[in-house]
């Protein structure tokens, strides 16, 4: 018998373990095949809230958050990169030159995109646009294009973007998953309840799928309201 699951995959964008995240649990979801029906939800999370809209050099931002020298930060990327490359997904943006940006309006688009039943299609183009193609994921120009890509009409996106909609739904959403101790991304939750945290392979999304499927939680988290 087929169980119905919710899941919330709370990430941001630029984040390269949410990329790896993803794509873990999307995996999992196909080994596990008809045990669970799941429902996945992108929530907003911004790792650089504060980031004006020129962005700041990887490198820089790095040195800056983590106190990482560029040899630290260049193999740490490399080792992501190779994670990254094992499940399908090119990240080129590189530790040397790459830049981090501000994504809020990113979020903004993604909470229209699952009202037009399309968030996961723009999530791995925002993705693909910032680690693959090493573009401004703040750009409202990006943003349309990724939202075209993602079978979304650009010209509602770019109306999205200019018309500043969705603002305060995306702060509602990011303040109710910080009062429930989300404070690195990504944050799976599975059922309001079970969360998953960071980057992890498809082996672990697997096991923890099988054991919820297995029982009935009732869900202990509410629902985020504007």
């Amino acid at each position: 018998m087929t169980k119905p699951i919710e899941i919330d995959f709370v990430s941001d964008v630029s984040c390269p373990w949410c990329v790896i995240g993803l794509k873990g649990l999307e995996e999992a979801l196909d080994r596990v095949g008809d045990l669970v029906a799941a429902d996945i939800r992108f929530q907003p999370f911004e790792l650089n809230p504060h980031m004006p809209p020129e962005g700041q050099r990887l490198v820089d931002y790095a040195a800056q958050k983590y106190g990482s020298t560029p040899q630290q930060l260049s193999e740490r990327r490399s080792a992501i990169r190779e994670r990254a490359a094992d499940l399908g997904f090119t990240i080129a943006l590189s530790p040397d030159d790459g830049r981090v940006y501000n994504t809020f309006d990113a979020h903004r688009l993604l909470h229209w995109a699952g009202l037009e039943g399309r968030q996961r299609q723009l999530k791995m183009a925002l993705f693909e646009a910032y680690f693959t193609d090493c573009l401004n994921p703040g750009d409202h120009g990006v943003l349309a294009d990724a939202a075209e890509k993602a079978g979304l009409d650009r010209n509602a996106a770019a109306d999205v973007l200019a018309s500043g909609r969705y603002a305060e739904e995306v702060r509602a959403a990011e303040r109710f998953w910080q009062s429930k101790g989300i404070s690195a991304v990504p944050a799976v939750v599975i059922n309001q309840r079970y969360l998953i945290s960071g980057g992890q392979p498809a082996d672990a999304f697997e096991n923890a799928i099988r054991k919820i499927a297995d029982e009935s939680p009732e869900p202990a988290m509410a629902e985020p309201s504007a």
